[in-house]
């Protein structure tokens, strides 16, 4: 992984400014459940047919849109409902190696009441995988069943700052896939990107990229929250 990387034509300047509310969102930001969540798209393909290679892009998206684009793509003639279900299923049943990401613990416990996750995953899934990892869920989760239309809309960081009363202009945007970026620059958020698991190039637009949590640290002072390189 790479240094620090502000990659963006006009990045907005992340370390100088001070922000409301730091929005985070969970799978390989705060939690690294890649191997998992693999392995679940694997089972649910096998069950219903679908070749693996055909799965396309799933990552920072909810599993519903996935699912939607491939009975589209294949015309599978899916209960969506019931495929969706099976999914979230096989994803509950399988928490083994999920662990916390680098810095993810220390950046909840000097966030306190200024975060809020923001997931592609549901409640009960990104509660059990933050629980499992030996985090403490922020007050404050925005999940993909609570919002119409998920990432790379704007909706669930508008949802994440309406909830908290703030602005989303002046909140901070943690994510680690392209769809999660588009996401938080549409909800008119500054972003940070983490190289967890995307390739730089990317996340062009994100306006500041670090490795992960651990390169940078978090402050609550008395004009919002401060953000500098470790």
């Amino acid at each position: 992984m790479g240094g620090v990387t502000e990659a963006s034509p006009h990045p907005r300047d992340v370390t100088g400014e001070h922000f409301e509310a730091v929005l985070l969102d969970s799978d390989s930001t705060l939690v690294d459940s890649e191997a998992a969540v693999a392995r679940s798209w694997e089972a649910w393909a096998d069950r219903y047919g679908v070749p693996p290679g055909r799965l396309g892009e799933t990552h920072g998206m909810p599993s519903r849109q996935t699912i939607g684009r491939l009975d589209r793509e294949l015309g599978l003639g899916l209960d969506l409902e019931e495929a969706g279900a099976v999914f979230d299923e096989i994803e509950l049943s399988d928490l083994e190696d999920v662990v916390a990401l680098p810095g993810a613990s220390e950046a909840l416990a000097a966030l306190g009441d200024r975060a809020a996750v923001v997931t592609s995953a549901g409640r009960p899934l990104v509660t059990a995988r933050l629980r499992s990892a030996g985090l403490t869920p922020p007050a404050v989760l925005v999940c993909a069943d609570e919002v119409e239309r998920g990432k790379p809309d704007p909706d669930p960081y508008l949802q994440a700052a309406t909830r908290l009363g703030v602005d989303p202009a002046r909140c901070l945007v943690v994510e680690d896939s392209a769809a999660g970026v588009r996401s938080g620059h549409a909800a008119g958020a500054a972003t940070l990107a983490l190289l967890t698991t995307t390739p730089e190039a990317e996340l062009g637009t994100a306006d500041l990229v670090v490795p992960d949590l651990a390169a940078v640290r978090f402050r609550v002072e008395a004009d919002g929250v401060r953000v500098s390189r470790r």
